[in-house]
Protein backbone atom coordinates (compact mmCIF):
# COMPACT_ATOMS: atom_id res chain seq x y z
CA UNK A 1 0.00 0.00 0.00
CA UNK A 2 0.77 3.43 -0.48
CA UNK A 3 2.29 5.55 2.36
CA UNK A 4 -0.14 8.24 4.21
CA UNK A 5 1.16 11.69 3.12
CA UNK A 6 2.35 10.91 0.15
CA UNK A 7 0.95 12.69 -3.37
CA UNK A 8 -0.98 10.39 -4.86
CA UNK A 9 -0.07 8.82 -8.23
CA UNK A 10 -2.43 10.32 -11.31
CA UNK A 11 -3.83 8.45 -13.80
CA UNK A 12 -5.48 8.71 -16.94
CA UNK A 13 -8.47 6.11 -17.39
CA UNK A 14 -11.54 5.67 -19.47
CA UNK A 15 -14.59 5.39 -17.46
CA UNK A 16 -17.77 3.35 -17.96
CA UNK A 17 -18.76 5.71 -20.79
CA UNK A 18 -15.55 5.60 -22.40
CA UNK A 19 -14.84 9.11 -21.12
CA UNK A 20 -11.24 9.55 -20.02
CA UNK A 21 -10.57 10.70 -16.12
CA UNK A 22 -7.76 11.91 -14.45
CA UNK A 23 -6.83 12.42 -10.92
CA UNK A 24 -5.75 16.04 -11.23
CA UNK A 25 -9.54 16.76 -12.57
CA UNK A 26 -10.51 16.28 -8.87
CA UNK A 27 -7.97 18.85 -7.50
CA UNK A 28 -10.69 20.65 -4.89
CA UNK A 29 -12.23 17.63 -4.15
CA UNK A 30 -11.88 14.70 -1.34
CA UNK A 31 -11.09 11.38 -3.40
CA UNK A 32 -12.70 7.95 -2.38
CA UNK A 33 -10.68 5.85 -4.78
CA UNK A 34 -11.79 2.10 -4.46
CA UNK A 35 -9.90 -0.78 -6.12
CA UNK A 36 -12.21 -3.74 -6.74
CA UNK A 37 -11.53 -7.34 -7.92
CA UNK A 38 -14.55 -7.52 -10.56
CA UNK A 39 -17.76 -6.36 -12.05
CA UNK A 40 -20.95 -8.31 -10.76
CA UNK A 41 -19.28 -10.65 -7.88
CA UNK A 42 -20.94 -11.06 -4.80
CA UNK A 43 -18.17 -8.68 -2.98
CA UNK A 44 -18.01 -6.06 -5.29
CA UNK A 45 -21.67 -5.64 -5.80
CA UNK A 46 -22.05 -5.03 -1.87
CA UNK A 47 -19.59 -2.49 -1.94
CA UNK A 48 -20.90 -0.64 -4.73
CA UNK A 49 -24.11 -0.80 -3.80
CA UNK A 50 -23.53 0.48 -0.85
CA UNK A 51 -21.34 3.43 -2.08
CA UNK A 52 -24.53 4.04 -4.32
CA UNK A 53 -26.79 3.88 -1.25
CA UNK A 54 -24.66 6.86 0.51
CA UNK A 55 -23.68 9.03 -2.74
CA UNK A 56 -26.05 11.98 -1.68
CA UNK A 57 -23.86 12.24 1.52
CA UNK A 58 -20.74 11.88 -0.21
CA UNK A 59 -21.54 14.66 -2.04
CA UNK A 60 -22.64 16.79 0.37
CA UNK A 61 -18.96 16.43 1.66
CA UNK A 62 -17.40 17.39 -1.24
CA UNK A 63 -16.17 13.65 -1.91
CA UNK A 64 -16.22 11.82 -5.23
CA UNK A 65 -16.10 7.79 -5.70
CA UNK A 66 -14.22 6.47 -8.35
CA UNK A 67 -14.42 3.13 -8.62
CA UNK A 68 -11.53 0.90 -10.29
CA UNK A 69 -10.93 -2.56 -11.49
CA UNK A 70 -9.82 -4.17 -14.66
CA UNK A 71 -13.19 -5.17 -16.08
CA UNK A 72 -13.37 -3.42 -19.71
CA UNK A 73 -15.68 -0.31 -20.33
CA UNK A 74 -18.33 -2.54 -21.66
CA UNK A 75 -18.13 -4.80 -18.63
CA UNK A 76 -18.66 -1.54 -16.25
CA UNK A 77 -21.37 -0.24 -18.26
CA UNK A 78 -23.77 -3.23 -17.82
CA UNK A 79 -22.46 -3.26 -13.85
CA UNK A 80 -23.52 0.70 -13.62
CA UNK A 81 -26.95 0.11 -15.67
CA UNK A 82 -27.60 -2.83 -13.78
CA UNK A 83 -27.40 -1.79 -10.31
CA UNK A 84 -27.85 1.93 -11.36
CA UNK A 85 -24.35 3.56 -10.29
CA UNK A 86 -24.55 6.97 -9.73
CA UNK A 87 -20.58 7.09 -9.40
CA UNK A 88 -17.44 6.62 -11.90
CA UNK A 89 -16.18 3.53 -12.01
CA UNK A 90 -12.75 3.19 -13.96
CA UNK A 91 -11.37 0.73 -16.45
CA UNK A 92 -7.77 -0.16 -16.14
CA UNK A 93 -7.20 -3.01 -18.69
CA UNK A 94 -3.85 -2.39 -18.54
CA UNK A 95 -3.22 -2.95 -14.66
CA UNK A 96 -1.14 1.10 -14.98
CA UNK A 97 -3.51 2.54 -11.69
CA UNK A 98 -3.74 -0.63 -10.35
CA UNK A 99 0.00 -1.29 -9.55
CA UNK A 100 0.52 2.84 -9.50
CA UNK A 101 -1.59 1.69 -5.76
CA UNK A 102 -0.11 -1.23 -5.02
CA UNK A 103 -3.09 -3.39 -5.35
CA UNK A 104 -1.98 -5.92 -7.72
CA UNK A 105 -0.63 -8.59 -5.55
CA UNK A 106 -0.18 -12.73 -5.12
CA UNK A 107 -3.80 -14.65 -3.60
CA UNK A 108 -4.30 -18.17 -2.46
CA UNK A 109 -7.50 -18.90 -3.86
CA UNK A 110 -8.98 -22.30 -2.75
CA UNK A 111 -5.09 -23.37 -2.38
CA UNK A 112 -3.85 -22.08 -6.06
CA UNK A 113 -1.81 -18.98 -6.34
CA UNK A 114 -3.00 -16.45 -8.53
CA UNK A 115 -2.58 -12.41 -8.90
CA UNK A 116 -5.27 -10.13 -8.81
CA UNK A 117 -6.40 -7.03 -7.33
CA UNK A 118 -6.74 -6.63 -3.40
CA UNK A 119 -9.44 -4.54 -1.79
CA UNK A 120 -8.42 -1.51 -0.92
CA UNK A 121 -9.50 1.90 -0.92
CA UNK A 122 -7.24 5.56 -0.30
CA UNK A 123 -9.15 8.92 0.92
CA UNK A 124 -7.20 11.27 -1.20
CA UNK A 125 -7.76 14.78 0.02
CA UNK A 126 -8.09 18.11 -1.93
CA UNK A 127 -4.57 18.70 -2.67
CA UNK A 128 -3.95 15.39 -4.25
CA UNK A 129 -2.38 13.71 -0.78
CA UNK A 130 -3.27 10.34 0.46
CA UNK A 131 -4.54 10.89 3.60
CA UNK A 132 -6.45 7.46 4.72
CA UNK A 133 -5.31 4.10 3.08
CA UNK A 134 -7.10 0.72 3.67
CA UNK A 135 -6.49 -2.65 2.85
CA UNK A 136 -8.11 -5.87 2.68
CA UNK A 137 -11.46 -3.79 3.38
CA UNK A 138 -14.68 -5.74 3.83
CA UNK A 139 -16.82 -4.96 0.85
CA UNK A 140 -20.40 -4.44 3.13
CA UNK A 141 -18.45 -2.27 5.75
CA UNK A 142 -16.14 -0.18 3.51
CA UNK A 143 -19.09 2.10 2.55
CA UNK A 144 -20.34 3.43 6.08
CA UNK A 145 -16.42 3.37 6.84
CA UNK A 146 -15.28 5.78 4.50
CA UNK A 147 -18.02 8.16 5.22
CA UNK A 148 -17.42 8.34 8.57
CA UNK A 149 -13.53 9.01 7.60
CA UNK A 150 -14.84 12.08 5.90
Amino acid sequence: MLEIGTKAPDFSLPDQNGEIHSLEEYKGKKVILYFYPRDNTAGCTTQACGFAERYPQFLEKNAVVLGVSKDSVASHKKFEEKYELPFTLLSDTELSCIQAYDVWKEKNNYGKKTMGVVRTTYLIDEQGIIVKAFGKVKAADNPAQMLEEL
